[in-house]
């Protein structure tokens, strides 16, 4: 693979998103896109978005559902060996359209959707700690040169939430979770944004209410996991925050990855800054505890 862009999105259903989800194509031009949260079948994944896919180059794979999760991976640096799902992972109680990997040019390439866990003491939590497992052990077998992208719904640090004190008894930031995402990581997956901005602010996720995003009060849930001969390749790394604002926005930011070549330059992990200061931790809380 050469100079490659790779973005992961978790869209918020991507029917709602088609009005944001193909100018953004066409403006960022990225190579592989990981989507999350496609909230479609395959085959009205297909109908609605097929023709303008084609028309962009891209081949696509689709794991979906009516109504909820789905996963996708469009690629034009080839689209090889397709699995939808993880093998051996749990369902609730079915098997839920949580991932899709497949083959873009060489690297391994999965599209993962990681259940939200709901409340620490709740049978969703321990579902999200096994699936989890079973995403790990379906990585540890698979190719040396791998990219994990997506919506994993843990805060590896407590740097990537606005206010540790604002998640107190609340799941994406518990010492299990933050355990499950290191075992996979334990297998040489590098974090790459943080890896690239270490002392930086950046956040993919901001929920819709009580002016949020407009405040940043954040979650970095988004993630780009990358095999080391993978991340030797990646020369920028950021948050497009641009996607997350105007009409229509998922709540969710994409997180892009340029390997081999910047064609933007290494331009930070957030873009464009806050639009307003944000208020002194401690103080605010998140909307759903209001």
């Amino acid at each position: 693979m050469g100079r490659v862009r790779v973005a992961t999105w978790n869209v918020n259903s991507v029917k709602q998103r088609v009005p944001r989800l193909l100018p953004w194509l066409d403006q960022r031009q990225p190579d592989v896109v990981c989507l999350q949260e496609t909230k479609l079948a395959d085959d009205a994944f297909a109908d609605l978005l097929g023709a303008e896919l084609d028309a962009r180059g891209y081949r696509f794979a689709s794991h979906g559902e009516v109504q909820w999760n789905g996963v996708a991976i469009l690629s034009r640096a080839g689209l090889d060996d397709v699995v939808r799902g993880v093998p051996g992972a749990p369902g609730f109680p079915r098997p839920e359209a949580r991932a899709v990997s497949a083959t873009c040019g060489g690297v391994r390439v999965h599209s993962v959707y990681v259940p939200n866990g709901r409340t620490p003491d709740s049978e969703h939590y321990q579902y999200k700690l096994a699936w989890l497992a079973a995403l790990r052990d379906q990585v540890r077998d698979g190719p040396t040169e791998a990219l994990v992208c997506g919506d994993v719904n843990i805060a590896p640090a407590d740097a990537d939430v606005f206010d540790p004190a604002a998640y107190v008894g609340h799941t994406h930031v518990t010492p299990p979770e933050r355990a499950a995402l290191a075992a996979l990581q334990a297998l040489g997956l590098r974090d790459i944004v943080r890896d690239r901005w270490p002392d930086e602010r950046v956040f993919t996720y901001w929920d819709y209410r009580a002016g949020m995003f407009h405040k940043d009060l954040g979650m970095r849930i988004d993630l780009v996991l990358a095999a080391t001969p993978v991340a030797a390749r990646v020369r920028a790394a950021w948050v497009d925050r641009h996607a997350r604002k105007g009409t229509g926005p998922s709540d969710h930011a994409p997180v892009i990855v340029d390997l081999d070549e910047a064609p933007d330059g290494d331009i930070g992990p957030v873009v464009p800054p806050p639009s307003a200061r944000s208020p002194k931790r401690g103080t605010a809380k998140l909307p759903q505890s209001r």
